[in-house]
């Protein structure tokens, strides 16, 4: 497979970081993946090692904040700088691809991000996948913590709030502990505007979901710590898609695609890519 990268500017001058990999043979569609909280995008190789060979493009961004992108870590001024740096991404990788159906993977946070993509731009996509996606709070995230982070992130926007954990990211060892040692996933505090945007970018998705109407999937592990895993079978209620799947993973964790068993995951989602990918062909 051939591995580029490169970056390109916002109208607010910021830097972000793309990279994308390309099979060989021909290309028949295209992922974008839309990656977490405090991740990049270099950490999906199981998917690229999975869907490249097999002739999906694979395309990914490193969000404002994350990974190799400009801007403070655990910060953004609005949700929609998301959204917003996302759009000019497609808008390229429409050009790059032209007349090459495009699916979405958002992961985590991701999905939260491309739900509210879905609702804020309309553009001609193929379907969107969404992987243990951040719509409701978590648990261990009380109501008094959400008013403190709403409070403190219009008097002190950049202060720290939750302190990010590595716990619940995946039963495998060794995913655990190269996410520990990469030096492009953020291990501190989220601070208190990023926590509030997420939480105001959640409630907006509770309230709009029924405007998305593309193909969906939804991938969900049900022992997830890191996201509520009820958020997947609301997301799923809400959406008023007429072709609309919902997978739960009972014994895995938050990175169902890194999970020991994973090709269970990867092998679903090839199945529903694939007759998605036939029916755009067709």
């Amino acid at each position: 497979m051939k591995h580029d990268e490169g970056h390109l500017k916002t109208n607010n001058k910021d830097n972000i970081y793309y990279q994308f990999w390309l099979p060989e043979k021909e290309i028949k569609a295209v992922l974008l993946i839309v990656h977490g909280l405090a991740e990049h995008s270099g950490r999906y190789e199981n998917i690229i090692n999975w869907f490249v060979p097999l002739g999906y493009a694979v395309y990914a961004l490193d969000h404002i904040g994350h990974g190799k992108s400009s801007g403070q870590r655990g910060y953004v001024d609005n949700f929609s700088d998301y959204t917003y740096t996302l759009k000019i991404y497609l808008d390229k990788v429409q050009n790059w691809q032209k007349n090459k159906p495009i699916f979405l993977f958002g992961h985590s946070m991701g999905g939260l991000i491309s739900a509210s993509f879905l609702l804020s731009y309309k553009t001609q996509l193929a379907g969107a996948i969404f992987s243990s996606p951040s719509i409701k709070s978590p648990k261990k995230v009380s109501s008094i913590l959400v008013m403190i982070g709403t409070l403190l992130s219009k008097l002190l926007p950049t202060i720290g709030l939750i302190k990010l954990t590595s716990e619940g990211v995946s039963s495998d060892k060794t995913v655990v502990d190269n996410y520990l040692v990469d030096p492009l996933v953020y291990t501190g505090k989220t601070t208190a505007r990023l926590a509030s945007e997420l939480y105001k970018a959640m409630q907006i998705v509770f309230l709009e979901a029924s405007n998305i109407s593309l193909p969906i999937i939804i991938f969900q592990g049900g022992q997830d710590q890191l996201v509520h895993p009820d958020g997947a079978q609301i997301l799923f209620d809400m959406v008023s898609s007429a072709d609309k799947t919902l997978k739960i993973y009972e014994q895995m964790q938050h990175e169902v695609f890194n999970e020991p068993g994973n090709e269970r995951v990867l092998d679903d989602m090839q199945d529903w890519l694939d007759r998605r990918n036939d029916y755009n062909l067709g």
